[in-house]
């Protein structure tokens, strides 16, 4: 019986694997711990490389008869073929898409077109008194403001571009990350008044 209780003793006071056995506790959740914050890094990575080159191209653009080094019948296809090639130097089976619309002045961007009078002073367009400013030239009020394209001479360009793209890591996923980055870049630059900007005409309710 003594010889039990003493090999029991020691039993309980031996503490040999003790440390690989609280290294295999804690491996695993710090191999995710550290797959996570490479994966974050990287897509923070690819969102600033793809603003930095959205920057330098919409300055670009803004020059009369702009040199984007890259294809394109247009220079919208331009500007298009541009951002994916340099984009494509740090991501990695990417789709894009890629939107430009210009506007007359900056505080137009993402808005309707612009009242020029407000008869009832409700702030809202009233379409048998209200006059605004009819920038595309339909003849109808947008609520969705702006033009395709690169505009004219000191017009305001917004550019908006959004990449999808695989995981670096895909085992992300077992972290309740989507499989794909979503990333998007945004920009608005003035062309150069390298001419007479067009003035949006005045239309009015009937």
């Amino acid at each position: 019986m003594i010889g039990f209780s003493s090999k029991l003793l020691h039993a309980i006071r031996d503490r040999s694997g003790v440390a690989a056995t609280e290294f295999g506790l804690i491996a695993l959740p710090f191999c995710v711990l550290i797959v996570g914050a490479l994966d974050v890094g990287y897509e923070n990575y690819l969102r600033v490389q793809m603003q930095g080159v959205l920057n330098d191209v919409a300055r670009t653009g803004t020059v009369q008869n702009p040199d984007f080094g890259a294809s394109g019948a247009t220079p919208e296809e331009q500007i298009e073929n541009a951002l994916k090639n340099r984009i494509n130097l740090v991501a990695r089976n990417a789709t894009y898409t890629i939107e430009q619309t210009n506007y007359y002045e900056f505080s137009g961007v993402g808005r309707s077109e612009k009242l020029v009078t407000d008869v009832n002073g409700n702030g809202e367009f009233d379409a048998s008194e209200d006059c605004w400013e009819d920038l595309d030239g339909d003849g109808e009020f947008d609520e969705i403001a702006g033009r395709d394209g690169l505009g004219g001479a000191d017009d305001v360009v917004f550019y908006e571009v959004n990449v999808v793209m695989p995981r670096l890591l895909p085992m992300t996923s077992l972290l309740g990350f989507d499989g794909n980055y979503n990333l998007t870049a945004r920009a608005a630059v003035r062309n150069q008044p390298y001419g007479d900007q067009a003035v949006p005409l005045v239309e009015c309710g009937s």
